[in-house]
């Protein structure tokens, strides 16, 4: 690194506005959000996602709440452009969402893009262009006076396509790239340029991004509001941000803006997306929450949307992601923990919150009160993955190790003693039915396309289920939606696969002389219980559906426990029991 970096790198210069306001503002409602996981979250990928997981997003993100959600770039790919057409046409967007669809200032992009949405009720066209110097000097060598023309040009190319299809009710987006590092003058000017050529009173939405984060979260608020004034008398302006994290500072830009006068918040689920990524909305909305804000999006299961966007991304969130992590509510330290109990034993029902190191109740979110109480049981979890792995090949995912600490934690309060690796094993099998999960008998799958052409898996057997052998017959993506789908008609139980991983499990070793697979999965079990299952077979399909049918027998059994008769009543207090 330079021992001068100002030899090579410049301070972002300050906004000349001696009279802002901003920072005396308060925060009282929720922005409109833009959930743009499914096109600038999807670019971001190392694999884009296919049609199927597609679909899991856009439900996901209707079911949080959001009611404006950018679907994609039709223009960039073939399944892009499927899958608008698929919402579209098999009328999978709700009345109270719009879609969004993002195309750049071309004119065959701007055309396609428009033909995608024929049959829409409502849509937004996204049309954006560089107006920052290095882009329109360096990248398109372009002058001030070009890149005016080129947004009149293809504003009003929208304007026109769109006048031609009256039965869908058009919102033009307009996006001055990137915003945040352009003169103010001449994103100004773009914007004004847009409108024009949109037509004055006609519907728009002014997006104004950093593409790429440069300057200190205050500087953008300045930027915001220099532009939020020259708007202020224009109801028919919408003024939307849409920031990235490149400083890592995303969130505090988000709010800093909203708090200058935007209305508007574009960004991902945990902060997917480009670089260090897009604003992670769920940040911002559950920041609001815990300042006494009603955000309008739902969070309330936390655990399942980090699975269901960690199954469709392809990556994982953090354990210390802020409010969704794995260990974000957990205190490992005995002078947090002791003061954490000392509040939640003086907390009476409807107290204001005010918990030591707990800024929101974990259970607004799902979580339980065990990974605070309990911590002894989470700080063990290295040490028995570790045995597992070393001594049996089994690696077990984070979210099930988790879990699994917890059983061998309660069988350490017992014993109270060390468990060997051989120990752990036994655990394992019992409480996961290694040994006595029952297999699909008489299997038979077959492939076959559906009237629309869509590959379509069948599987037929029988299964032992409660001692009686139950018939199976269910389709479905593959061989395992098929079968949950099976499972779920023969037993009676809604079954959603929340998350699926598997591995090989080497030929040597404690386990046996053959090699074998492992499957371990996640489930949502009668839209209430949220279990892992695992399965052991030397077949990689037999394996995960062992591990489907583990995991809804635990589910049965747990609802069987808690349907029994309690021996006195227990109801739900808020204060932690005592170590």
């Amino acid at each position: 690194m330079l021992n001068n970096p100002a030899s090579k790198y410049r301070a972002f210069a300050p906004i000349a506005l001696r009279d802002r306001t901003w920072p005396d503002t308060q925060l009282t409602h929720a922005p409109r959000w833009l959930s743009t996981d499914l096109r600038d979250g999807n670019q971001a990928l190392i694999e884009p996602m296919d049609l199927a997981r597609k679909l899991r997003m856009f439900e996901l993100l209707v079911r949080i709440g959001f009611k404006e959600i950018e679907v994609g770039f039709p223009a960039a790919s073939q399944v892009e452009w499927d899958f608008v057409r698929q919402l579209i046409e098999e009328g999978r967007i709700p009345e109270d969402v719009t879609i969004q669809v993002m195309t750049p200032a071309r004119e065959e992009l701007i055309e396609r893009t428009v033909q995608s949405l024929a049959g829409a009720r409502r849509a937004i066209v996204h049309v954006y262009n560089a107006v920052a110097p290095v882009w329109r000097e360096v990248v398109f060598g372009m002058s001030v006076a070009e890149v005016m023309a080129l947004v009149e040009q293809h504003v009003r190319q929208v304007r026109t396509l769109t006048d031609a299809r009256p039965e869908t009710e058009w919102v033009l987006q307009y996006s001055p790239e990137t915003f945040s590092l352009a003169e103010l003058e001449v994103s100004l000017e773009a914007c004004e340029t847009a409108i024009a050529a949109w037509g004055p009173g006609r519907p728009i939405i002014l997006n104004l991004p950093t593409t790429v984060e440069a300057a200190t979260p205050n500087i953008f608020a300045d930027q915001i509001e220099w532009m939020a004034r020259r708007f202020a008398d224009r109801p028919e302006v919408v003024l939307s941000v849409h920031p990235h994290n490149d400083r890592g500072t995303g969130t505090a830009a988000a709010e800093l803006a909203l708090m200058a006068g935007a209305q508007r918040v574009e960004g991902c689920l945990f902060g997917n997306g480009e670089r260090t990524g897009n604003l992670d909305i769920v940040n911002v909305a559950l920041n609001l929450y815990v300042q006494g804000v009603a955000p309008q999006l739902d969070f309330s299961d936390i655990d399942a949307i980090r699975a269901e966007a960690e199954h469709c991304n392809q990556l994982p969130v953090p354990a210390r992601h802020p409010y969704a992590g794995d260990l974000v509510y957990t205190s490992f330290s005995g002078s947090h923990q002791d003061a954490i109990k000392k509040a939640f034993a003086t907390r009476r029902a409807g107290d204001v919150w005010a918990i030591p190191y707990l800024p929101i109740d974990p259970q607004d979110l799902g979580r339980s009160y065990e990974a605070v109480i309990r911590v002894n049981s989470q700080s063990g979890k290295g040490g028995i993955s570790y045995l597992l792995e070393a001594e049996y090949g089994v690696q077990l995912p984070r979210r099930l190790q988790i879990e699994f600490s917890q059983v061998v934690q309660r069988t350490m309060d017992v014993q109270g003693k060390e468990l060997a690796g051989a120990d752990l094993w036994r655990l394992l099998c019992d409480e996961y039915g290694l040994e006595s999960t029952p297999d699909v008998l008489q299997r038979h799958i077959a492939t076959r396309e559906d009237a629309q052409g869509v590959a379509q898996t069948e599987l037929r057997g029988s299964i032992q289920w409660q001692g009686r052998e139950r018939v199976l017959q269910g389709c479905g993506n593959g061989p395992i939606d098929a079968f949950v789908n099976a499972l779920g008609a023969a037993t009676g139980h809604g079954i959603r696969v929340l998350d699926y991983q598997e591995h090989a499990i080497g030929g040597t070793g404690s386990v046996g002389g053959n090699a074998r697979a492992a499957a371990y999965v996640e489930l949502r079990v009668d839209e209430g219980q949220q279990v892992f299952g695992v399965g052991m077979d030397h077949d990689i399909l037999s394996a995960a559906l062992r591990a489907v049918t583990s995991g809804v027998l635990r589910a049965t059994r747990s609802q069987a426990r808690a349907a029994a008769p309690q021996e006195q009543d227990n109801p739900r207090q808020e204060t932690v029991p005592a170590a």
